[in-house]
């Protein structure tokens, strides 16, 4: 059964908004309280954040498909909908976010550092918002606006600050194993590690962590063996250590062969150059590797290298190699730059910039993209006339209905708002009627203007008693 896994396709999908509701208030002897529909829920978001106590994406390996719950519809009492509940899912530290075409959406490094996967839609309005001076009695709510849809891939990069590299069987495990508390697999066959192992190890005052590489071979970085799927958790380490086999049994190997075909695999994966390196000879404790090198260490210390003779297994030489990786690894940290305080930065919008386009397409078609016109269309009722007019008088105040002239649209052309895939398309008009214009002006009733019938017949007897009283005080007697 699979333990660890460093790469998943996971699909999110974030929570849709609540609808707004179209509600009029009722009370005893007051027929027409006016709109108090209530404003539609936030859908929730699906948010990734990093936690320092998950290790692999096993959990999103067995189920890829992640949902944020949505908004709750409003009601009416001017009661809003209850907002959708955030997924957060937790990721390992050096976690890399990409989308399908292979470009990084965010590289998640430091517990606590979270990305926005897939946003929440948004509640639609209820109908008390909606009114105004103007509008006294919106007949309509806006519909919630649908949660985001993602397909994104996640690959985990190890984050360590020392990597050990080389041939399978050359120790890896073993030296891992006794420079801190990692209890990796170890056996006497090629391939014994088959996932990166991490060690911490304290070395007087610096304490830093160790990867186990699983072994590379000729050809890893074009695919060959383990070394393509685990190459990239080299990335993020400061120190590379070498490890070479002395005592190896397959007589076409040595450790300055074994050294340079590490390498050129290493360059030929790219961006490890800069890295300082150690290199490690081996299983001492046999004669003959003890032997080996010495013989080879010379030729190590001309190419500039600095070599530690070891024995895993005998316990020699560990604590000089320890000691001499914790000065390199404080070396490189003294080196990294200061983090700075992150920046708000505001871009305003062009003055030109109307924030949506109109583009003519081949077949004659107008369409207009832009994330208020398609956000308004999606939270249109379509069914409603009233709702219909309120949509052409938003998108006409935005410019939609002039820039449409300017491009050569004519009565009658197809307009479509919205992508290819999920575009809502009608015959323009440059003057959109929706039917509810005949009652008065959009969204106004006119029996909120009429007087209360008990009222309106208290104005008549007054009006009846001031006329008798003109009469009667205009009478002369004889």
């Amino acid at each position: 059964m699979t333990t660890f896994v460093d790469r998943v396709e996971l699909h999110v999908a974030a929570g849709n908004g609540g609808h707004g509701c179209a509600s009029v208030h009722r009370e005893k002897f007051k027929p027409l309280g006016g709109p108090d529909g209530g404003n539609g829920g936030r859908g929730g978001d699906v948010i990734l954040t990093v936690d320092q106590s998950v290790t692999t994406l096993l959990d999103y390996h067995h189920s890829p498909h992640r949902k944020a719950t949505g908004g709750k519809p409003g009601e009416g009492g001017n009661r809003s909908g209850k907002d959708g509940q955030d997924l957060v899912l937790p990721v390992p530290d050096g976690t890399v976010v990409l989308d399908g075409a292979g470009n990084v959406l965010a590289d998640l490094v430091g517990h606590g550092t979270s990305y926005v996967a897939a946003q929440g839609g948004r509640g639609g309005l209820g109908n008390a918002a909606l009114a105004s001076a103007r509008r006294k009695a919106p007949g309509f709510a806006l519909l919630g606006v649908p949660g985001d849809l993602q397909d994104i891939h996640l690959e985990l990069k190890t984050v360590a600050d020392v990597a050990l590299v080389g041939y399978p069987s050359a120790g890896k495990s073993s030296l891992i194993s006794v420079l801190s508390a990692a209890k990796p697999k170890i056996a006497d066959y090629p391939f014994t590690t088959l996932v990166p192992n991490l060690g911490v190890v304290t070395a007087g005052e610096t304490v830093y962590t160790v990867a186990d590489v699983p072994g590379l071979i000729p050809g890893a970085s074009q695919g060959k063996g383990l070394g393509l799927e685990f190459l990239r958790h080299v990335e993020r380490c400061s120190v590379l250590v070498h490890v070479l086999d002395t005592a190896t049994l397959e007589s076409e190997r040595d450790p300055l062969s074994d050294l340079d075909v590490i390498e050129a695999e290493l360059s030929e994966y790219g961006g490890l150059g800069n890295r300082p390196r150690i290199v490690v000879l081996n299983k001492i404790d046999v004669p003959d590797g003890k032997d080996l090198a010495e013989m080879v260490r010379p030729d190590l210390e001309a190419r500039g290298y600095q070599v530690f003779e070891v024995s895993a297994v005998a316990h020699m030489g560990l604590r000089e190699l320890s000691f001499a990786l914790a000065e390199l690894v404080a070396a490189a940290r003294a080196a990294r730059p200061k983090e700075e305080a992150t920046r708000i930065v505001i871009r305003p919008k062009a003055v030109d910039d109307a924030g949506f386009t109109v583009t003519r397409e081949e077949d004659g078609l107008f369409r207009v993209r832009g994330e208020k016109p398609e956000r308004w269309v999606r939270q249109t009722d379509f069914n409603n006339d009233e709702a219909v007019g309120y949509l052409s008088d938003r998108l006409n105040r935005l410019g939609v209905e002039e820039k449409l002239m300017k491009a050569g649209a004519r009565n009658g052309d197809g307009v479509a708002i919205g992508p290819e895939d999920n575009a809502v398309v009608f015959d323009w008009e440059p003057t959109v009627t929706a039917g509810a214009e005949m009652l008065g002006r959009r969204g106004e009733d006119h029996r909120f203007e009429a007087p209360r019938p008990a009222a309106q017949r208290r104005r008549d007897r007054d009006a009846e008693r001031d006329e008798a009283q003109q009469e009667f005080d205009g009478f002369e007697p004889f």
